[in-house]
């Protein structure tokens, strides 16, 4: 399995020095300062690499190798009439990528928000900070911060009863606080920031599109851009929904084995692949993680190596574990993984075999704690994450053999 890290260029607080110091020599990253549905153009991307693969003072060296994410714009998941520019657009900034000789793009289908949490600094007993989503306090958000119309048609008595609890018994810094953390955006999110006003104009744009209209939008994006993709020999790697359940209202199609069904089998060409995002799709208590990778192990191009700890009182909120401590079982999913790749390694057909992974949203611990980082993507806790997933490859690998 191949390492890399996530770099959000240069305002990211881990440096590409920092990078080469964890020992992972490939770099997943994007062009985060194009506007969504602008083209990427050859010259930026060639800038951008350039950056990454710079070896000068005889560094080691460092590859750009995938690109996590090349936004998907509103107006496509939204069906409009201009999808088809943006579309377009898509297709030109992947060929280019193509062109540059980076052929794996991961992406998301979710609409208006994508990964969201309530608490970015979730203190665990050890004293590190984890991210953490609260159903209880996402809900009182929803219902009386947002105050967005029909949400009480979602919540049952008792969650409606419960939120309003919370809400009253939270000071005004803490509804602050958890109203920037769901709306400002997060690091790597492609929905950007919003204000409350903002927001509920754009969920109100979805008030008419169901799940079924919104899986017609991806499956019409998919069936002009897989064929470009097949022709410009790029894997793409769609990212399952975080959490992966529908929120705010918005429908969500990727969240679950059958949503992968539906997806995969309308658009049934291996160009057409997966992003295994073990903790995204480990938020969910029904989906059996290891089930949906050894189904798909054949169009994973991709894994986010992390998981979490459901709160079995709802099975709706969680926080993010050790890297092998949540409720996957990390062991038996690496085991999946290598498997692939030794049934790849003996396809005469695949000249690529190595699945690209990285460690997911390491806890902001030790001297990180206190500095200015991006959730999620602190230098330490990603390094203890990468550390122990290296180690377990290693010993599996060594039984494989």
């Amino acid at each position: 399995m191949l390492e890399s890290w996530r770099w959000f260029g240069s305002n990211d607080p881990v440096s590409l020095d920092d990078i080469r110091q964890t020992g992972a020599q490939n770099v997943v990253t994007a062009l985060h300062h194009i506007p969504i549905g602008d083209i990427w153009t050859i010259s930026e991307i060639k800038r951008h690499q350039s950056v990454v693969n710079n070896i000068e003072r005889h560094r080691s060296s460092l590859h750009w190798s995938l690109v996590e994410s090349i936004p998907v714009h509103e107006s496509i998941k939204l069906g409009r009439k201009d999808c088809q520019t943006y579309i377009g657009n898509w297709i030109t900034s992947m060929e280019n990528l193509a062109k540059c000789g980076i052929k794996t793009i991961c992406y998301n289908f979710m609409p208006v928000i994508d990964w969201t949490r309530t608490d970015l600094k979730y203190q665990l007993p050890n004293g590190s900070l984890a991210l953490c989503f609260d159903h209880r306090e996402f809900s009182a958000f929803d219902l009386y911060i947002l105050q967005r119309p029909g949400a009480k048609e979602e919540y049952s008595d008792s969650e409606i009863k419960e939120a309003k609890i919370i809400f009253n018994n939270m000071s005004q810094a803490h509804r602050d606080r958890l109203t920037s953390n769901i709306i400002c955006g997060l690091p790597g999110g492609m929905s950007g920031s919003y204000d409350l006003k903002n927001l509920s104009s754009a969920l109100a744009n979805y008030q008419n599109i169901s799940h079924a209209e919104l899986r017609e939008n991806l499956h019409y994006f998919l069936s002009q851009v897989v064929p470009s993709a097949e022709e410009s020999g790029v894997k793409l790697a769609l990212h399952p929904d975080d959490p992966p359940r529908n929120l705010l209202g918005l429908p969500r199609i990727a969240s679950t084995k059958n949503d992968l069904d539906a997806i995969f089998s309308r658009e049934p060409s291996p160009a057409n692949g997966l992003t295994l995002c073990v903790g995204s799709l480990g938020s969910r208590f029904d989906n059996d993680v290891a089930s949906i990778a050894k189904t798909y192990a054949t169009r994973i191009y991709f894994a986010h190596l992390r998981t979490v700890k459901i709160d079995r009182a709802d099975n709706k909120s969680f926080y993010e574990s050790n890297h092998l401590e949540g409720d996957v079982n990390m062991i038996q999913i690496l085991k999946i993984l290598l498997q692939e790749e030794r049934r790849r390694s003996n396809d005469h057909d695949t000249n690529e075999h190595e699945i690209l992974f990285r460690p997911d949203h390491g806890h902001q611990m030790m001297d990180d704690i206190g500095k200015i980082v991006n959730p999620g993507y602190s230098a330490i806790g990603r390094l203890r994450g990468l550390a122990e997933l290296r180690g377990a490859i290693r010993a599996l690998s060594e039984e494989l053999l």
